[in-house]
């Protein structure tokens, strides 16, 4: 059985999440650095933040044995919701269980699963009109957060 637990799973704030993606658009950084997941359902609706992956939590049973694959070489992944309390870090649990599971313990260390801190929801408050963070943002959906 798997050690990894929702509370050993480590939040990034969404300061260093910015950071990361705006270094990524320099030469230095390759795509295959970061990967961001976000698994909010009918919530998705606007905006997200630039360059993640859709993937409803509704979609998770049959979808996790590809984000593994799709993901294998990747860094870093960062799993996010609206709130990141319920099935952001869920899915980051699952994510990290089912690559161990693959991939086994040692080659599923050369990754780094990650909770992005306040999800999309306190991402929006501060990045929601960055276009270079944020894509396709309604300002006037969010007012209600």
């Amino acid at each position: 059985m798997s050690s990894i637990t929702i509370a050993t799973l480590p939040r990034m704030s969404r300061e260093v999440l910015s950071a990361l993606l705006l270094a990524s658009t320099t030469a230095a950084t390759t795509p295959h650095n970061l990967a961001i997941i976000d698994v909010r359902d009918s919530d998705h609706v606007g905006g997200h933040i630039v360059s993640s992956t859709w993937v409803p939590s509704s979609t998770l049973d049959y979808r996790m044995p590809e984000l593994v694959r799709t993901l294998k070489n990747t860094k870093m992944v960062v799993f996010h919701c609206a709130l990141s309390q319920q099935r952001g870090p869920s899915a980051a649990l699952r994510y990290a269980r089912e690559r161990e599971r693959i991939l086994g313990s040692e080659e599923s260390k050369d990754q780094e699963v990650f909770i992005l801190e306040g999800g999309f929801v306190q991402w929006q408050e501060k990045y929601g009109k960055d276009e270079r963070l944020t894509e396709a943002y309604a300002e006037d959906i969010w007012q209600e957060y």
